[in-house]
């Protein structure tokens, strides 16, 4: 919860001065040094110019996590970072004027340190408010925001909802309350969407990422039922232990305005990497987009003259923890296939909770063509694009199949949905979809950017070969 906001934050301050404190390095020397300030540097420090840039630029980020300022805490004020600023300036005067007078520096400009420091913390300060003001803007309006569902009603559970109300950046919804029992008192001032016998409707009915544990010690024995209940459905669980000790506990401990918070996360949370899987899928999805142009239109062409309109399939999909979403596939099918469902849904070859039926009547020749080379499911790019979709994930499934989840299924929801994934690349004609399902909860156990990687270059060749 905090921890991935904040790794995010901290990635976009540090970029920004490492950016920065290059950028004002040169522009600075320009400025006291005149245009030929490269030379200026080589003379004074018989090194290019651009050396003694990366030198300090590596100086003041390194010093800023010496005072703290990418410390992971959600606790900020401008005041605080005012101080610490003030604080990192002098730090790294007092250093460049050691290191001056170490390695006998003597033709380095003072006025140049001096001016290039003052200009550096003004501009840190700047940075900084501006881009946390920026990733709470895009929280406040809904952006990445993931659903939190308190279970409690009383002090501690309006206190917790209180304190995430006064995070909008860390990007926290609180859509209800549970009340564990009829006894104990209701004092939150948000909706209560049922007890705690409907947390298992309520995961189906409604998108949630994450469940809050705010209940008085006395109600402790229903913590293990619910962190069971979350494991198997893809939550993570958060339980909020102010007052409490934490000698009891194991597990990572994440701090929220003072307030330690004990997380038990079963989908991945390696920040780093799904920031990177991000990146990697906005890039492939971009390239696939703009190199496949050409064969979208030529198929969309073919299938106009061959079997009219429409060229594109829609149909709502179940995303990443319940969120309903429309996917794009090229048409493989008649054009009122959906409402012949029910006269083939008894005749699917797949056992269990999901359709497929390899000589489906509506299938059309060309249809049947796409869907053998997989070309039906590259429009699908659009949504990786969007967001609703990665290029490696769990396939996702139309809402009627979800419905039939059993509920160690339902996990398959706690990753965004892909293109491809592992059991496309080692079982795809396998007829079980437990065994399925297995593979999809195998690959988001085991998720990292190497395995998407590999996955990847599995599907293509598979691609390629029309199996």
């Amino acid at each position: 919860m905090i921890r991935r906001h904040v790794t995010m934050l901290r990635l976009a301050l540090t970029a920004a001065d490492i950016v920065s404190s290059i950028l004002l390095f040169a522009l600075i020397s320009a400025i006291v040094l005149g245009p030929n300030w490269r030379a200026d540097w080589v003379k004074s420090t018989q090194t290019d110019g651009l050396i003694p840039a990366l030198a300090y630029a590596l100086g003041w980020v390194g010093a800023s996590w010496l005072v703290g300022l990418y410390r992971l805490r959600a606790h900020w004020t401008i005041l605080a970072d005012l101080r610490a600023i003030l604080r990192l300036g002098a730090i790294v005067a007092s250093a460049t004027i050691i290191i001056i007078f170490a390695l006998n520096l003597d033709e380095v400009s003072r006025p140049l340190i001096v001016t290039l420091i003052v200009a550096q913390m003004a501009v840190t300060f700047v940075s900084r408010v501006v881009i946390r003001e920026v990733f709470g803007w895009f929280r406040v309006r809904g952006y990445n925001t993931r659903q939190l569902l308190i279970l409690g009603t009383g002090d501690a559970a309006r206190s917790f909802a209180s304190l995430i109300a006064r995070h909008p950046e860390l990007g926290l919804s609180v859509v209800g309350f549970l009340r564990p029992h009829e006894r104990e008192a209701v004092v939150v001032g948000g909706p209560i969407l049922g007890g705690l016998d409907d947390i298992q409707r309520i995961f189906h009915d409604r998108v949630v990422d994450e469940v809050a544990v705010c209940l008085p010690v006395s109600d402790w024995e229903f913590i293990e039922p619910v962190t069971v209940l979350c494991r198997e459905e893809g939550k993570a669980v958060r339980i909020p232990l102010a007052d409490i000790g934490l000698a009891w506990f194991t597990g990572r401990v994440e701090d929220l305005d003072g307030v330690p918070v004990l997380s038990h996360v079963q989908v991945p949370d390696q920040v780093v990497g799904m920031i990177a899987k991000r990146a990697m899928d906005m890039a492939m999805a971009a390239i696939g987009i703009v190199a496949l142009s050409p064969l979208f239109g030529i198929v969309a062409a073919v299938m106009v003259a061959s079997e009219g309109r429409p060229v594109f399939f829609r149909q709502v999909r179940v995303g990443l923890q319940g969120r309903p979403f429309t996917i794009v596939k090229f048409r493989t099918m008649v054009t009122d296939a959906e409402e012949r469902y029910a006269e083939v849904v008894g005749l699917s070859d797949t056992q269990g909770a999901a359709f497929k039926m390899t000589n489906d009547p509506r299938i059309t020749k060309l249809g049947s063509f796409l869907r053998k080379t997989s070309i039906d499911e590259l429009p699908q790019l659009w949504n990786v694009l969007r967001g609703e979709m990665s290029i490696v994930g769990p396939r996702p499934a139309p809402p009627r199949e979800v419905a039939e989840y059993d509920i160690w299924h339902r996990r398959r929801l706690s990753m965004k949905p892909g293109i491809t994934g592992l059991w496309q690349v080692e079982a795809r004609l396998d007829e079980d979809f437990d065994r399925r399902a297995a593979l999809d909860l195998r690959y988001i156990d085991g998720w990292s950017v190497w395995l998407d990687m590999k996955i990847i270059a599995r599907t293509i060749p598979a691609m390629l070969q029309g199996r």
